[in-house]
């Protein structure tokens, strides 16, 4: 697996990628209309914006294998200081491969080297408890419960993850990544 910086060029394959995860992992989690209605749309118009407007504040990461995209990362800097992981995604039927924990790395491994002594944190919906799991064992540590209400009306509850600067700083002192994520579980 090669992983690669992302450019404005990726935006429609990145969106494909991210109405396809949003339909598997959040089907039980959101209304079918939305999902199946104006999710691919929104996230277009969302990553042909994105993709254009990268800077030192953000970080598009893709993974691809086989001349296919299986997951992407995308980070950036809140108003507070911490580093945002605002997207991690693997493609349907690559989820627990590998893909996300060698972006999570990378994305760390960003953090270190462009905003060291920094945290990092994501929110993940309540009822994604692959996402969760998956979090939990990456070592983030859960900061934070809200609701979140959607553009398209509906809410949901979100958990915030963080992973301390300590931790997020090994991905750039040149160690390996193993160091600081467990290996994946076998299987």
């Amino acid at each position: 697996m090669r992983v690669r910086n992302g450019t404005s060029a990726d935006a429609e394959s990145i969106a494909a990628l991210h109405t396809a995860s949003w339909r598997s992992a959040y089907r039980a989690l959101m209304p079918a209309a939305y999902l199946d209605g104006p999710l691919a749309a929104e996230h277009r118009a969302k990553w042909r914006t994105r993709a254009s407007v990268l800077s030192a504040d953000r970080c598009l990461l893709l993974a691809e294998q086989d001349g296919e995209l299986r997951g992407f990362i995308h980070l950036d800097t809140a108003p507070d200081g911490r580093v945002h992981v605002d997207n991690l995604h693997a493609r349907p039927g690559h989820v627990g491969t590998g893909v996300g924990r060698a972006l999570l790395r990378h994305g760390f491994a960003w953090a270190a080297r462009r905003h060291p002594g920094q945290d990092v944190y994501l929110e993940v919906l309540r009822g994604n408890a692959r996402a969760i799991s998956f979090y939990e064992r990456a070592g983030g540590l859960r900061t934070a419960e809200r609701p979140l209400r959607t553009a398209a009306g509906f809410t949901l509850a979100e958990i915030e993850y963080t992973w301390p600067a300590a931790a997020v700083s090994r991905y750039g002192d040149g160690r390996p990544a193993s160091d600081a994520l467990p290996p994946p579980a076998p299987g």
